[in-house]
């Protein structure tokens, strides 16, 4: 049986009340094997002759209050094969556990700390998971940004001694998903790459363009140079036939409707106050600018 060889670490962060997992691995499409998670129960990360019905199950149970630990004993007491099997497990309350079977294949283990837990098979050495786990501790930003750093970490430090091939990041939050109606806030993956952590950090750069929020001091009034910016790349893609002034009026309006509506980012462009968030307009500009 092809098994996941994979590293990865799973965490809590409790100021955001966020859990979540990111992954690596010389094994195609990691993500669709490896991450399970559920805002108020918790993560798992299940690999090495992965058993999957640790997802659900282990989810199941720590949503209804076990501890990680509890829930990791009692999902391998009944598991004839659990000497083959990796898990990493973070719970409701970010309590971490992870176990390595004694029959993974070298190098092979594990280390939790405050709130995660990190684990790896057929690993360089033990450097790899010694990088995971120091990066995210000191590392800044939301959680999928320390996942991310953590999961770079252990590529750069030489992750699966056979080679890389798919990467995977999930992140789930209470009304963090789309329009907010569920709770996965983050949930990419590459599934076939010869370097698929880098093109990972680049599509989670892509989330937070696309559905990221600005503070308000990293928006921009739409009027003088910035609506005339506007207007000569909506005239470029055929939007808007005008003079490109910084006069503000309905036909302005309506194309600049269509030009974020085309490149969706309505979510980031705010026609009532007339502003639009500084990255987006940084992006159009080296898109569309001329």
């Amino acid at each position: 049986m092809i098994k996941p060889s994979t590293f990865s670490i799973v965490a809590y962060d409790p100021a955001s009340r966020a859990w979540g997992i990111a992954v690596a691995s010389k094994f195609p499409a990691v993500g669709a094997v490896v991450p399970w998670a559920e805002a108020g129960a918790g993560a798992v990360a299940t690999q090495s002759h992965a058993n999957t019905t640790f997802g659900p199950e282990g989810l199941s149970m720590m949503r209804s209050g076990q501890s990680a630990e509890a829930t990791l004993e009692a999902l391998l007491d009944r598991d004839e094969g659990r000497e083959l099997r990796q898990v990493g497990m973070v719970d409701a309350h970010g309590r971490p556990a992870t176990f390595t079977g004694d029959d993974c294949f070298a190098w092979a283990g594990g280390t939790t700390g405050d709130h995660f837990a990190v684990q790896g098979n057929i690993l360089v050495g033990p450097q790899v998971v010694e990088a995971m786990a120091e990066t995210f501790q000191i590392s800044t930003g939301d959680l999928p940004d320390r996942l991310l750093a953590a999961l770079q970490a252990g590529d750069q430090a030489g992750g699966d001694r056979r080679g890389r091939q798919s990467a995977a990041i999930l992140a789930v939050k209470a009304g963090a998903g789309y329009a907010g109606f569920n709770d996965r806030w983050v949930d990419y993956r590459v599934d076939d790459s010869t370097d698929p952590v880098p093109q990972l950090v680049d599509l989670v750069a892509v989330h937070k363009l696309y559905f990221g929020e600005s503070e308000p001091e990293d928006k921009l009034r739409i009027e003088a140079e910035v609506l005339v910016a506007l207007k000569r790349m909506m005239a470029a893609e055929g939007l808007y036939a005008g003079t490109p002034d910084d006069a503000w009026d309905d036909p302005t309006r309506r194309a600049l409707r269509q030009f974020v509506g085309n490149e969706n980012f309505e979510d980031r462009t705010d026609f009532d106050t007339r502003q639009i968030d500084r990255p987006v307009f940084e992006f159009l500009q080296k898109r569309f600018g001329k």
